[in-house]
C-alpha cells in the first residue's frame, strides 16, 4: 500500500483554507471497527458498526477486506449471490479480485482499480480471487462500499462500471505532504472518473509522517475518514485516530486530518478514506443483500430472488448490457 503513488510536488494543489472563514467540521465520533469474516471466510472489519445510519446515510456498509497475507491455496472470495436496491464499491488495494454479475458486468481488478456496480431493480453476482493468486497465496487488501439509492431509483437498471487506477485524479496539499486519489465525485473541483447515481466523493488519501490536511468538503455532504493503516488525530482538537477506527464529522465547510511524526515501520505513512455524499433522508429497510425503503419491498425482492427474476447464472459478457458503463 498504496497501489498508486505520485509526485506530490508534481501535482495539483487542494487550495489553502482560511479557518477566519471556513468552519472546520467538529468530530463527532470515533468508534473502532469490530473484525469478522464474509463469503468463504475472508477477513474483514466492519467499519461502519455501531454507528448511526442516519449520520452514515447516504452509505450503508463498509468492509475493509484484509490486510491479509495468504499462503497457497488460502485465497477466498464470494459465492454467487443476489443485491437490489443500492450500488457496491470494492476498492482494490493489493491482490486481486475478479467479479461477475449476470446482468454482464465482469472483470479484474488490482492495486487501485475499482469496480462499481449497480444492482439497482436486482442482479446475481460473484466475487472471487483469479486461480493463479488462489494457487500462489499473497497479499489481499481492499474495500467495499455500500451507496444507497433513493427510492426513485431502486429499480434503476442495472450497471457496471470498471475503473482503472490509471483514471483517478491525483491530487496533493498545499505543502506536498497529502496525495490524494479521487476515485468518485469532486475534491477541489477535480472530478473522479466513477459515476454515481447518488451524488458523493470518494478519496484515498495518504498523509506522510507528520502531515497535516484540511480539505474543503462540500457543506451539504456528510463527512467521514476511515483509517486503513497508521495512525495521527483528526479535528482541530486532534482528537486521537488509528488504524481500523471511523471518524464521523459534524457540519462544517473543511475536514482536518494530521499523521503522527512517528508510524510503524510497516505503515510507512497514515492512509484513509474520506468519504461524504448527500443524505437521501429516507426510509431504510435493509436486510441481507437488499436495501430498500420498506418491508414489504425486502419481502419483495426475496420473492423475485427465489422466483429467478433477478437473473440467471452464467451470464453472458461482453454484449454490453443496457445501462452499463466500462471506463477503460
Amino acid at each position: 500500500m498504496p497501489a498508486v503513488t505520485a509526485d506530490t510536488l508534481t501535482l495539483p494543489r487542494t487550495p489553502t483554507t482560511d479557518p477566519a472563514v471556513d468552519r472546520d467540521r467538529p468530530v463527532v465520533s470515533v468508534t473502532t471497527a469490530p473484525t469478522g469474516f464474509e463469503g468463504e471466510g475472508f477477513p474483514v472489519r466492519r467499519a461502519f458498526a455501531g454507528v448511526d445510519l442516519r449520520l452514515l446515510d447516504p452509505f450503508i456498509h463498509m468492509d475493509q477486506m484484509g490486510e491479509v497475507e495468504y499462503a497457497p491455496g488460502e485465497p477466498k472470495g464470494t459465492p454467487w449471490h443476489p443485491h437490489r436496491g443500492f450500488e457496491t464499491v470494492t476498492y482494490m488495494i493489493d491482490g486481486e479480485m475478479a467479479h461477475s454479475d449476470s446482468n454482464g458486468g465482469g472483470g479484474l481488478i488490482t492495486n487501485g482499480d475499482t469496480q462499481w456496480m449497480t444492482a439497482g431493480s436486482g442482479l446475481l453476482h460473484i466475487e472471487t480471487p483469479p486461480e493463479a493468486l488462489v494457487a500462489s497465496g499473497g497479499l489481499f487488501h481492499g474495500f467495499q462500499l455500500w451507496v444507497n439509492l433513493p427510492r426513485s431509483l431502486k429499480m434503476t437498471a442495472p450497471r457496471y462500471q470498471d475503473i482503472r487506477a490509471s483514471k483517478v485524479s491525483l491530487l496533493s496539499s498545499p505543502d506536498g505532504g497529502t496525495l490524494l486519489r479521487v476515485i468518485a465525485g469532486e475534491v477541489a473541483g477535480h472530478p473522479g472518473p466513477g459515476v454515481t447515481h447518488t451524488p458523493i466523493s470518494l478519496v484515498h488519501a495518504t498523509l506522510f509522517p507528520g502531515a497535516s490536511l484540511t480539505l474543503p468538503w462540500q457543506p451539504d455532504y456528510n463527512a467521514l475518514v476511515y483509517v486503513m493503516s497508521g495512525k495521527g488525530s483528526v479535528g482541530a482538537k486532534g482528537r486521537p485516530i488509528h488504524m481500523g477506527q471511523l471518524a464521523v464529522f459534524g457540519e462544517g465547510d473543511t475536514i482536518t486530518v494530521a499523521a503522527d511524526a512517528a508510524q510503524e515501520s510497516r505503515s510507512p505513512g497514515m492512509d484513509i478514506l474520506i468519504l461524504g455524499g448527500k443524505p437521501i433522508r429516507e426510509p431504510v429497510a435493509a436486510y441481507g443483500p437488499f436495501v430498500m425503503n420498506t418491508r414489504a419491498e425486502l419481502l419483495q425482492a426475496y420473492e423475485d430472488f427465489q422466483a429467478g427474476r433477478l437473473g440467471s447464472i452464467p451470464a453472458v459478457h461482453g454484449g454490453g448490457p443496457q445501462g452499463e458503463i466500462v471506463n477503460p
